[in-house]
């Protein structure tokens, strides 16, 4: 008869946490919320504005093309992030920088007419189609806010949890990206409306979403308000703070902007992407791999111990 494994507790032990281990790289799909995360979104918010004027306006493409092109560029690496097994910071940065960028002409064809006081200078015209539907940023912002409620109310039915570092189901991101498609439209929407519309400029707009953040931040410390809650406002409210500075960084500087232009503003804010995103990616894998202290696997183990009977 074999004799019965005994473990101690030192190997109980290493079993779970290599059972934790294992679970956090097969399940886990989406980042923990951390400092850094909130830079990365601001930093790909921005870039998604740029990029997007880049085509629809400096390239002349227009709004419409542009928005279906755009699109597709978003459904394809959403495709690519769904059939990941695990969280890849390239995937889902890649996916949240699509959505930025689509959501900056969908805003745009939304709220915008085909009056040249929307043109990039020394355009005349811009692409083939339609070049906005002229709603206006209050009918385009109320439009998105119902579409963005009544993702939220289906997320509610459905029973699957809101934090996002939790969400580990093909049904569960589905939702997520939905919500995050919307809420960058809706930000863009909000972002334009600060700088063009509401008198306070692009600086004037960017402070104003900036205090507002600050005063999330302060609430997270007030246990009567949902982190959850605070987290997707701040994720709405992180869109505009990059729609106002991508055009603080791009507009002629008799607009209040900087005037650096499309292109080279998108190259350096892709730049800096990159790079935030190749460091999150070594932290990654960092934390994913196997402690050299530990003892060795199941199997190994039972055969070292086979042996040693």
């Amino acid at each position: 008869m074999e004799n019965p494994e005994v473990l101690t507790d030192l190997d109980v032990a290493a079993r779970q946490q290599r059972a934790a281990t294992t679970a956090r790289s097969v399940m886990k799909k989406l980042p923990e919320v951390t400092l850094a995360f909130w830079i990365m979104k601001v930093a790909a918010t921005t870039l998604g504005e740029t990029a997007g004027d880049l085509f629809a306006q400096t390239l002349k493409l227009g709004y419409f093309l542009t928005t279906i092109a755009l699109f597709l560029l978003f459904v394809v690496t959403l495709v690519v992030q769904l059939r990941s097994r695990r969280y890849n910071p390239f995937f889902y940065w890649t996916v949240i920088l699509s959505t930025s960028m689509a959501g900056t002409t969908m805003s745009d064809f939304m709220n915008r007419d085909a009056s040249t006081k929307y043109l990039s200078s020394g355009a005349t015209s811009l692409g083939w189609g339609p070049q906005g539907l002229g709603l206006g940023y209050p009918t385009g912002a109320a439009i998105l806010i119902s579409i963005l409620v009544v993702i939220f109310a289906v997320w509610k039915l459905t029973g699957m949890t809101f934090v996002i570092r939790d969400i580990v189901s093909f049904r569960g991101e589905v939702l997520f990206w939905s919500a995050i498609l919307v809420s960058n439209t809706l930000g863009t929407s909000m972002g334009d409306f600060l700088s063009d519309s509401s008198g306070l400029g692009y600086a004037g707009g960017a402070a104003l979403v900036t205090g507002v953040l600050l005063v999330l931040v302060a609430l997270m410390r007030a246990p009567v308000v949902p982190n959850v809650l605070l987290f997707w406002i701040a994720f709405v409210l992180t869109r505009p703070l990059g729609a106002t500075a991508g055009d603080f960084l791009t507009k002629p500087v008799a607009k209040g902007g900087l005037d650096l232009g499309t292109a080279g503003s998108s190259a350096v804010l892709l730049a800096v992407l990159v790079g935030l995103t190749g460091y999150a990616h070594a932290q990654e894998r960092r934390s994913l791999a196997p402690s050299a202290a530990l003892p060795p696997e199941t199997g190994e183990y039972d055969q070292a111990t086979e042996r040693a009977d």
